[in-house]
């Protein structure tokens, strides 16, 4: 019998463990989120907005030679 109760005690805890859960679990990731946002704009706010542009280093990409031979051009014939 006392078997029988402690099985029954943990199938109804772990259902009521779940049901908890799954109401607040959106609720504690709700509430992770924002705390996150305000780090993120905290940290982001900070930076003085005129050295913003300062901060990207624009490099000037190789032009490609298109006289330049590459390869060698194949025709492919099917056979059948």
């Amino acid at each position: 019998m006392v078997l029988l109760q402690t099985i029954l005690i943990l199938i109804i805890v772990y259902y009521g463990f779940k049901l908890l859960l799954k109401w607040l679990a959106p609720k504690i990731l709700d509430y992770a989120m924002k705390k996150t946002e305000e780090r993120f704009g905290q940290t982001f706010g900070q930076q003085p907005s005129n050295n913003r542009d300062s901060t990207f280093v624009k490099k000037d990409r190789p032009k490609a030679n298109p006289s330049k031979k590459v390869g060698e051009y194949i025709d492919f014939e099917e056979i059948e």
